[in-house]
């Protein structure tokens, strides 16, 4: 059987799966209180970054410190599922996210499970994140990429054209391949901190390092040839649709960026 472990993210005391697939972390655990989560402060950490890094404190204690065959990240409020029915309450949520069984099964002829793509039709992916946050986050990630990784370029360059992409920085990979990607993508933003002021922006810009790093899981598997399964996601509290969508033709159209999450 595989050792796969899925990083369930949080910042606070949230209804956890039971199934054994399921390790909450608790990000940005320096200094806080403790949930009874695994914390993300333990071993080699980068904790005390969590309001820059976002979720990518927990993705960095696993790389450092947990032991796998397989590691995942998802969120307290998001997680895989392999139903495709529509539920209205959490309980029904909880009781279809994706489990161990289906998971291992899932693994057996591939290393990387990610999101279904996300489309955006009318923007491509660089296109998005230039109205609805501080591009020049992005700009600079492209620089490091070229200089210190050129074979990715272009792909990189590739986000101006591509309208999907595998979002919210979930997947499940091969431990093997997941030491990979954390080397070079947690290089890159290691880089992207030393050459800009990033608490310049208010608390919800500031958080781009993990903006960036979801724009980069695909330039890396793309570059990099990576076969993978796309797995649904199931979001625990309803999405105000309408209010998201209002929103982003606001920031596409007159400009004004997007100031919390939806």
């Amino acid at each position: 059987m595989k050792n796969i472990k899925v990083l369930v993210a949080t910042h606070k005391k949230y209804k956890m799966p039971e199934d054994k697939l399921y390790l909450p972390i608790h990000v940005g655990a320096e200094g806080k209180e403790d949930l009874g989560y695994q914390k993300d402060n333990e071993g080699e950490n980068i904790s005390i970054k969590n309001p820059y890094y976002c979720e990518l404190t927990g993705l960095y204690w696993a790389w450092k410190n947990l032991k796998a065959d397989y590691i995942g990240l998802c969120h307290y409020r998001r997680y895989f599922t392999m139903s495709k029915k529509q539920y209205k309450t959490e309980e029904e949520k909880f009781q279809n996210v994706l489990t161990y069984e289906q998971a291992d099964k899932l693994l057996d002829n591939i290393d990387i499970l990610l999101t279904k793509k996300r489309k955006y039709y009318i923007e491509s992916l660089y296109s998005h994140y230039k109205h609805t946050m501080h591009i020049e986050t992005l700009d600079l990630a492209g620089e490091i990429i070229k200089e210190k990784y050129p074979k990715y370029y272009k792909e990189y360059e590739n986000l101006k054209k591509r309208t999907w992409g595998h979002m919210f920085n979930m997947f499940i990979m091969k431990k093997e391949e997941f030491d990979k990607y954390c080397e070079w993508m947690f290089s890159i933003l290691f880089e992207l901190e030393k050459r800009i002021d990033y608490k310049k922006y208010d608390s919800f810009h500031a958080r781009f390092f993990g903006r960036v790093s979801e724009r980069l899981l695909d330039v890396y598997i793309l570059t990099n040839s990576l076969e993978y399964k796309e797995v649904r996601v199931i979001d625990m509290q309803n999405i105000n649709w309408w209010k998201k969508g209002t929103s982003f033709l606001r920031a596409k159209f007159l400009g004004k960026k997007y100031d919390k999450s939806f």
